[in-house]
């Protein structure tokens, strides 16, 4: 009887530990237009985890735009930051690394060490630094969010919700693009070693996934928020409380095709306003970035070029090959500063321009004897496209399927130079040709050399 009674009592005692899982929760939505096409339990507070970090990296993108600091930083590592729990960078105190290798860290290995130094080199400390993500998160519309650290373990009053993640991934989208492009590597070199991404699986196993940041912790569970696009159309699901990796892999799976299932085909992209812009607010006077070596005084943002919309008399207000020219005219002189990863240093040559393909090289062909010589695409557009009648061809393969395969890897490896240009597979008898189209003859030589220095093979494209 005894026994049995002890039995009891035990059953009793471990029953609440089995029902313990993380609570779930979810939410889907048109990137474009930010509508919500599904929802459950989107507005209940839970632990974040290390989506966390897509706040601490959009902090940091704001901090390089606005001058704060600069992507070469030599950043110092305080204890603090070296005595993280994993996962982390294996970063040790006292040594220096420069700010672009810990936004690396932190966005595809979810360095916790990487997080706490991004924050203590912006804000002086973790705490300060923790304030300023939730103004930030309030900002823009995260009602439901607050932050104590820069990295997402567990801690009490640090809390957020589907659907307030949900909004700061469409924030990371739509306000730095430049730098989405870290989301979608399998893998980058992070100043003291390469380190995978923690989303690899689901980024080959989904077509058209390219991001954004998973998180765990036992609190949590497994969460993710995830970003999808096919043709004109991108659905951004998020998922909290998985049980594993991979049942909440299966999990966003299922709910990105959801959201692709009832988006329209078109839909206007309305992109959320950006949020004001407060800095280090609230240090206290005489506060010391002291992690920081050689942080810059006055913003170091490259200076617009003339717009070369300007010259060109438009019979609309403002029209998408307009934007692009505006944006694109300052490519050039932002590229040191808005290029975070860049996977080889460009190679420096006497002439600007690329060389044109050999006619002896053998592009993707059923037949090895066979070398097809390039032939020359020729863009058309309307006056109004203010010269965007140049492109960039990087080969010619024998299925649509492969061209489109690689224009998708390519833009998404060199979104900086490729950002709105339009991806477009030319067939002929020989194959497919695999472009990029409506851009500046300066935009595709840029692009190009830029390609060619990532050991990508490619040539300009223009009028006849």
């Amino acid at each position: 009887m005894g026994f049995f009674l002890i039995v009891v009592l035990c059953v009793l005692a471990f029953a609440p530990l089995r029902s313990m899982a993380a609570p779930y929760a979810a939410m889907v939505i048109d990137a474009r237009t930010g509508e919500v096409l599904h929802s459950r339990n989107a507005d209940t507070r839970l632990h974040p985890a290390s989506l966390t970090k897509m706040m601490t990296l959009y902090i940091a993108f704001e901090a390089v735009r606005n001058g704060e600091i600069t992507l070469d930083t030599p950043v110092r590592i305080t204890k603090k930051a070296a005595a993280e729990p994993p996962s982390k960078l294996g970063l040790r105190a006292g040594q220096t690394i420069a700010f672009r290798y810990l936004i690396r860290a932190a966005a595809v290995k979810s360095a916790n060490d990487a997080a706490t130094a991004i924050g203590i080199a912006i804000s002086g400390s973790e705490a300060a630094f923790a304030r300023r993500m939730t103004r930030t998160a309030k900002a823009m519309g995260m009602s439901r969010t607050t932050f104590k650290n820069a990295h997402g373990l567990t801690e009490a009053g640090h809390l957020s919700t589907a659907r307030d993640m949900t909004t700061l991934g469409r924030h990371l989208l739509y306000d730095y693009p430049q730098y989405y492009n870290l989301f979608s590597r399998q893998s980058t070199h992070a100043g003291i070693k390469t380190v995978p991404n923690t989303n690899r699986r689901l980024l080959a196993a989904y077509k058209g996934a390219d991001g954004i940041k998973t998180g765990y912790t036992r609190a949590a569970g497994f969460n993710l928020v995830a970003s999808a696009k096919r043709k004109d159309e991108r659905i951004i699901a998020t998922v909290f409380g998985g049980k594993s990796g991979a049942s909440r892999n299966a999990k966003v799976a299922e709910l990105l095709d959801l959201g692709f299932r009832r988006a329209p085909s078109r839909a206007p992209i309305r992109k959320p306003a950006r949020p004001a812009y407060a800095g280090n607010t609230g240090l206290g006077v005489g506060t010391q970035v002291a992690s920081v070596s050689g942080a810059p005084k006055s913003s170091l943002r490259p200076v617009r070029r003339p717009s070369a919309s300007t010259q060109v008399a438009s019979a609309v207000a403002v029209t998408a090959d307009e934007n692009r020219g505006r944006i694109n005219s300052a490519i050039a002189a932002a590229i040191a500063e808005a290029d975070i990863a860049p996977t080889a240093p460009p190679v420096e040559t006497s002439d600007t321009r690329p060389a044109l393909r050999p006619d002896n090289l053998v592009l993707a062909s059923t037949d090895s004897t066979k070398q097809p010589e390039p032939e020359q695409e020729v863009v058309t557009r309307l006056s109004s496209s203010g010269g965007h009648l140049w492109g960039v061809n990087v080969g010619r393969y024998t299925t649509r399927y492969e061209a489109e395969k690689v224009l998708l890897k390519t833009a998404l490896s060199e979104m900086t130079t490729l950002e709105g240009t339009l991806r477009k597979v030319n067939q002929s008898a020989r194959g497919f040709d695999a472009t990029f189209q409506g851009m500046t003859r300066e935009q595709a030589d840029l692009a190009c050399r830029r390609l060619q220095a990532r050991n990508v093979t490619c040539f300009m494209i223009g009028p006849s």
